[in-house]
């Protein structure tokens, strides 16, 4: 695998190598906007505003509220996720991950015809910041492009009986035409990201169902989440 990394931050990433880097924010359309800096707490900086309110909900004591202070704000150049990759002259995507501090759904409404294999994408429930989209809103977005939950798991600490935030997983709908193609069309990656995922007993299933090949690589292998 070739790994793309996205910061719309100059030099952020300047240690990486031998890896492509895009120096761009992304978002639904090309643009400036505002990045919320929070110098407090290194990698929840955000295109919204936290909202304090909240807080409390994720665990927080208010003695550690300072760490959502913004310490600046900063203008920074945005695209979709679709054309950055087309100039750095990626056709192909196989795994999306997306950790973005709210702005997650924003991103995917720009992924025009990119359709990866997995997207992992993390996910608020009770949102953090400031005038984000409902979960659900990703969630039905992702399912009309044709894609289906297949795992979810809860992020941090909170103070309710359900996770407040979540890591979520999701991969091509099998049992529609849609789905059918991207996995067969980049059968031996699907596989090999399902393995490493740890969705064996999915990917037995999904094998059977569209006669995946290689399968005696792998249907023979325990599942140890589910046996």
């Amino acid at each position: 695998f070739q790994k793309i990394l996205v910061d719309p931050l100059n030099n952020s990433l300047k240690n990486e190598k031998d890896t492509n880097i895009i120096n761009k924010g992304f978002w639904s359309d090309k643009g400036s906007r505002k990045l919320y800096i929070l110098g407090n707490r290194p990698g929840s900086s955000s295109m919204f505003e936290p909202d304090i309110k909240s807080l409390e909900i994720y665990g927080f004591k208010e003695k550690d509220f300072h760490l959502f202070d913004i310490t600046k704000t900063k203008i920074v150049e945005c695209d979709t996720l679709s054309s950055g990759l087309s100039d750095i002259k990626f056709n192909n995507l196989d795994y999306l991950k997306i950790d973005t501090q709210g702005a997650e759904l924003e991103i995917l409404k720009g992924i025009g015809n990119y359709r990866p294999l997995i997207i992992k994408c993390e996910v608020q429930l009770f949102p953090m910041y400031k005038n984000i989209p409902s979960w659900t809103e990703t969630v039905d977005f992702l399912n009309k492009l044709g894609y289906m939950i297949s795992d979810w798991r809860k992020i941090g600490s909170h103070i309710t009986r359900t996770p407040v935030e979540m890591d979520m997983i999701f991969i091509p709908n099998f049992s529609i035409d849609s789905g059918e193609k991207i996995i067969k069309e980049k059968e031996k990656e699907f596989i090999a990201l399902m393995l490493i995922s740890g969705q064996i007993k999915l990917l037995k299933k999904i094998s059977k169902s569209l006669n995946l090949g290689h399968s005696e690589f792998y249907m023979k292998i325990k599942d140890k989440y589910f046996d």
